[in-house]
C-alpha cells in the first residue's frame, strides 16, 4: 500500500518543519523550515553540540548576535545539502515592529548564505507577518529576495502580504485550533470541533480560497500541525510544512488521502476583498481576539527563545 505520506505529496509540496537535519533524509522533503525555537532545540542535542561550539569557536571574536546569525546559516547550509529546494531562515522576533532592522538583517542573512555558496533562490527569509514585517517583505521581494510570513493567523494578515507580494505565507493551523480549544474550554468536542471543522484548518482554507479566487501567487503553506487529521483534511494546500512527528505517522499510515483543496473549486465563490491600508489591517487584526493573542504570544516565544540561545553561546565562549 501507499504510504499517506506518499499520497499527499501527489496534491501538496511536503515542507520538513525541524532544526534537526539528521532526521530530514528519509522523510524526502522538498523544503525545509526553522525558527528559532526549532533551533534551540536541536543545539540542545548531543548531536548538534560539535555543530554549536565550531560556530562559537569559529567567530569567538564577533558579537553573540552575530554568532547566533553564523549557527542559523551553518543549520541551514546542512539542511540544503539533503533537500532539492528551500530552506526558510527566521529573522530576530525582536525586529517584528521594526521594518529598517529587519530588511537589514535579512540582507545580513543572504549575503552569509552567499559567502557560504548558497543562491538566495535557495533561502526564504522568514518575517512576522505585523504591519512592519509585511512592509519590509513587500522590498525585499523588489529586490529579489523571497519571503515566508510567518505568525499568520488571520485573513486580514494574508491578504497583506499577498498584495506586498510575498513569497510564501505560513498559517499556522495548530495554534488556531489550540486558541479555539482553550476558549471553549469543557464545551470543546473534538469529535464536531474537530477533523473538516476544526477552526486552524477552516482558516487556512479561507485564505487559500482568497488567494485562487483572486490570483495571488504568493504561496500558502499551512504550518505548526498539531494532528495528522488537519494535514489531511489540507491535502491539496500550495505547501504543508509537518514536524518530523507527524512525518513519522504519515509515513506509517496507509490512510487513503484526498484532494480537499484546489484552485478551480474556488474560482467562482463570493468572496469580498479584504482593505489592505495601514488603518484597516490594524483595525481587522484588532478585531480578531484570538489574531491578537495569538501573534503577540508568538512573537514573545521566539524573542524569549532567541535570549535562551544568546545566553547558551555566552556561557560556551566563558569556558
Amino acid at each position: 500500500m501507499t504510504t499517506a505520506l506518499d499520497q499527499l505529496k501527489q496534491y501538496t509540496t511536503v515542507v520538513a518543519d525541524t532544526g534537526d537535519f539528521q532526521q530530514l533524509a528519509q522523510y524526502k522533503p522538498q523544503d525545509a523550515t526553522t525558527n528559532p525555537s526549532l533551533i534551540l532545540k536541536a543545539v540542545q542535542k548531543a548531536e548538534y553540540r560539535p555543530l554549536l561550539e565550531k560556530t562559537v569557536r569559529d567567530h569567538s571574536g564577533e558579537s553573540v548576535e552575530s554568532i547566533i546569525d553564523h549557527l542559523l546559516i551553518a543549520f541551514g547550509t546542512e539542511i540544503l545539502k539533503i533537500i532539492p529546494g528551500r530552506v526558510s531562515t527566521e529573522v530576530d522576533a525582536r525586529l517584528s515592529f521594526d521594518t529598517k532592522k529587519s530588511i537589514e538583517k535579512a540582507h545580513h542573512i543572504i549575503d552569509l548564505y552567499k559567502a557560504a555558496g548558497i543562491a538566495r533562490e535557495r533561502v526564504l527569509i522568514k518575517l512576522a507577518s505585523t504591519w512592519e514585517g509585511i512592509r519590509a517583505a513587500e522590498v525585499l521581494q523588489k529586490e529579489g529576495i523571497r519571503c515566508n510570513m510567518t505568525l499568520l493567523f488571520s485573513l486580514a494578515q494574508a491578504a497583506a502580504c499577498a498584495e506586498a507580494g510575498a513569497q510564501l505565507i505560513s498559517p499556522f493551523v495548530g495554534r488556531i485550533y489550540d486558541w479555539y480549544k482553550k476558549a471553549a474550554g469543557p464545551n470543546w468536542d473534538e469529535a464536531k470541533d474537530g477533523g473538516a471543522n476544526d477552526p486552524g484548518v477552516q482558516s487556512v482554507r479561507r485564505i487559500y480560497a482568497y488567494y485562487k479566487k483572486f490570483g495571488y501567487k504568493t504561496e500558502v503553506m499551512g504550518a505548526s500541525f498539531r494532528t495528522t487529521s488537519q494535514i489531511v483534511e489540507l491535502a491539496g494546500c500550495d505547501l504543508l510544512t509537518i514536524s518530523p512527528d507527524l512525518l513519522q505517522k504519515l509515513h506509517d499510515s496507509t490512510e487513503k488521502i484526498e484532494r480537499k483543496l484546489s484552485p478551480e473549486a474556488f474560482k467562482d465563490q463570493q468572496i469580498a476583498r479584504v482593505p489592505v491600508d495601514e488603518s484597516s489591517f490594524r483595525f481587522l487584526v484588532n478585531d480578531e481576539a484570538m489574531a491578537t493573542e495569538k501573534l503577540a504570544e508568538g512573537i514573545r516565544a521566539f524573542a524569549a527563545d532567541a535570549v535562551k540561545l544568546e545566553k547558551l553561546i555566552e556561557e560556551l565562549r566563558a569556558h
